[in-house]
């Protein structure tokens, strides 16, 4: 690898050559009380002997703590203010219809995979579920000899627009069910083979969270598939590379004693108040695999259609029990880094153990299968593990010590920290 090669500027950051392989690896949902649990337990030892000989801390992710604007936060090293991505959907309200925000043209600003392949590095995008590759590999030129695909659709894969074929024969995998754990080891697995084949110089790794939904840190299946993890990763780093794990956001059980759904469905509640066709609440959580969650989250969007205040709202659901704030569109942006153009009037965020829904009508919870809900969106599920397994240089050592570590400085402190 070329040391001698010039930083690279993204998005106001300088990033120095790297020293080895750099491997960013976002586990989807890795609440830190999995890491807390199957670390102290020994299940996860190559994660446990990076905290020790590299570092390790919990920081705070992007809110809404959702999977776009985080992995967003992390591929770009700025937070949702300024690449704007605040969710999957927002609102347009010249047509009062929702939008999705997974688009490529929707998020402003460089991505640091991107900015390195123009630079002349070879990189590596890969994804559990397809929603995120195009914005992960926006201004990517495949045809460079780079990789970005997702295990949802890895049958597809050309090497015309992935940079990569024959994907599962790589892998000597099966298809993936969308509802199972190997759709994010199918993801670990490539990188694996990539990273040994191809030394690329950056590789970002997003897996899903089915895993965390499903079962908490305290059932056998959730030890089971970080054990699986916690092995490729031991692979990743035996191949000479920095690896770094992240998370998007965590993961918290929003179930009631007998194991139905705690929800507050505040359209309902906002259309009794004051009438129908008044206001719009987006969930931003909201996607295509509803047996995760039911497009149930810890956050939503309330608009206002023009005859109802932003404070009429916030006083009529402050005080329900289950919502931990409700706040103004300036208040939401300034506390959270939201881009101000995308957030609505008001922003409503759930406590630990409730999830907020729209209309009751519009959730098919059928898909939790008997499951308890575990969900995430709101400031409860922010925290997230930041693990390098590397030592940090002294001037990185003191940037951590005195400073509130982000979940998007991930990239930063991988490339630019290490030893």
């Amino acid at each position: 690898m070329n040391q001698a090669k010039e930083a690279v500027n993204v998005n106001g950051i300088s990033y120095r050559w790297p020293l080895r392989p750099v491997v960013v690896v976002c586990i989807d949902g890795g609440d830190p009380a999995y890491l807390q649990r199957f670390v102290n337990d020994g299940s996860t030892p190559n994660i446990a002997r990076f905290i020790r000989e590299g570092f390790g801390t919990v920081v705070d992710g992007s809110m809404p703590s959702f999977t776009c604007p985080n992995n967003m936060s992390i591929i770009t090293g700025m937070p949702s203010s300024r690449h704007g991505i605040s969710g999957n959907f927002y609102l347009d309200t010249a047509t009062w219809k929702p939008v999705v925000m997974t688009g490529p043209e929707l998020l402003r600003g460089d991505t640091i995979i991107a900015k390195f392949a123009d630079a002349g590095a070879k990189v590596v995008t890969i994804t559990a579920k397809d929603k995120l590759r195009k914005q992960l590999g926006k201004g990517l030129d495949i045809s460079q000899g780079h990789v970005s695909f997702s295990s949802e659709f890895v049958e597809k894969c050309t090497l015309a627009e992935h940079g990569i074929e024959n994907v599962l024969q790589f892998v000597d995998m099966e298809k993936p069910d969308m509802y199972s754990m190997q759709l994010s080891l199918l993801v670990l697995e490539a990188g694996v083979k990539l990273l040994e084949q191809r030394r690329p110089e950056l590789m970002y790794l997003s897996l899903t969270d089915w895993v965390q939904h499903k079962w908490s840190p305290q059932e056998p299946d959730a030890r089971y598939f970080y054990q699986e993890l916690d092995a490729c990763f031991g692979r990743l780093a035996g191949l000479d590379a920095t690896l770094a794990l992240i998370a998007d956001h965590g993961m918290n059980d929003k179930s009631n004693a007998a194991g139905e759904p705690n929800v507050i469905w505040l359209q309902d509640i906002l259309d009794a108040e004051f009438g129908k066709d008044q206001t719009t609440v987006i969930c931003p959580i909201t996607d295509a695999f509803v047996a995760h969650h039911g497009a149930l989250g810890g956050f939503v969007r309330v608009w206002s259609r023009g005859k109802v205040t932003d404070r009429q709202i916030i006083n009529h659901i402050g005080g329900i029990g289950g919502i931990e704030m409700a706040l103004d569109k300036a208040t939401a942006c300034r506390l959270f880094e939201m881009p101000p153009d995308r957030e609505a009037d008001v922003a409503v965020v759930a406590r630990q153990d409730t999830c907020i829904g729209s209309s009751a009508a519009n959730h098919d919870l059928t898909g939790l299968k008997g499951h308890r809900l575990r969900t995430h969106g709101g400031v409860s599920e922010a925290k997230v593990p930041f693990i390098v397994n590397q030592p940090l240089n002294h001037a990185y050592q003191m940037k951590a010590a005195c400073n509130a570590l982000k979940s998007y400085q991930i990239f930063d402190f991988a490339i630019n920290g290490t030893l």
